[in-house]
C-alpha cells in the first residue's frame, strides 16, 4: 500500500512517494518509523518500490553489494533487473511463484525509476516501460494518475505535479500517508 509517482517535464525528472507503511489494518506512520522513506538512491538513480515492505531493504542491501548495476535507459534497467532476479532468489530467498500459467518467474516487485535518462516502471516479470510524462504505482495510483493528468498541461513544475499526485493518493487511499519524500534530477539532452 503506497503511492509512488514519477513526472518528467521541462528538463526534469521527479520521483515522489508517501511514507506510510501498513501491516494489514495496522498503520505505521512516519512519526513511529525510524526509516519511513520509500525512495532509494543508487548512484544517479532513484527508485520507488511498491509491494512488500521487505523489497526496500532487500534491494538496498543488494545494490550496496553490487554497485556495478546501471539503470540508464530501458535496456540497462531490464538487463540489471534480469541479473538481479537470480540474486534475489539465491541471497534473499525470493519466492518467484505467482500464477501457474505465467510465462516467466516473478521478481515480486513493482518499482518506478527516475534518473537523467528519464522515468521508467519495472514490473514483476521484469517488464520495463518508459514514460513520456508521468506514472504512478501502488494502491493510490488511480488517484495520483487522475490528479496529475488534470494539472500536467498547466504551468505546474514537474515537482509540483508529483506532489499533487502523492497528495491525491494520501487524501483518498487508506494505504497512503504523509509526509512525502521527493527527489529531482536533471534530464540529459537525449531524454525527451
Amino acid at each position: 500500500m503506497t503511492t509512488i509517482v514519477v513526472v518528467k517535464k521541462d528538463g526534469q525528472a521527479v520521483i515522489a512517494g508517501d511514507t506510510l507503511t501498513t501491516f494489514g489494518s495496522t498503520r505505521l506512520a512516519s512519526v513511529h518509523d525510524a526509516a519511513p522513506e520509500k525512495l532509494l538512491k543508487h548512484g544517479n538513480t532513484y527508485f520507488g518500490i511498491a509491494g512488500s515492505a521487505a523489497h526496500q531493504l532487500v534491494l538496498e542491501s543488494l545494490l550496496k553489494k553490487h554497485p556495478e548495476f546501471s539503470f540508464n535507459g530501458r535496456e540497462e534497467i531490464y538487463e540489471s533487473f534480469r541479473k538481479i532476479h537470480p540474486i534475489l532468489k539465491e541471497e534473499a530467498f525470493l519466492n518467484p511463484k505467482e500464477e501457474e500459467d505465467d510465462p516467466y518467474e516473478s521478481s515480486q516487485l513493482t518499482a518506478l525509476v527516475a534518473n537523467s535518462s528519464g522515468i521508467f516502471g519495472v514490473y514483476s516479470m521484469r517488464e520495463v516501460f518508459e514514460f513520456d510524462k508521468f506514472w504512478s504505482i501502488g494502491s493510490g495510483r488511480d488517484f495520483a494518475l487522475g490528479a496529475m493528468y488534470a494539472v500536467y498541461k498547466g504551468r505546474k513544475t514537474a515537482e509540483d505535479i508529483a506532489k499533487i499526485g502523492v497528495l491525491a493518493g494520501a487524501e483518498y487511499d487508506t494505504g497512503t500517508g504523509l509526509p512525502m519524500n521527493v527527489a529531482t534530477v536533471k534530464l540529459n539532452g537525449k531524454a525527451r
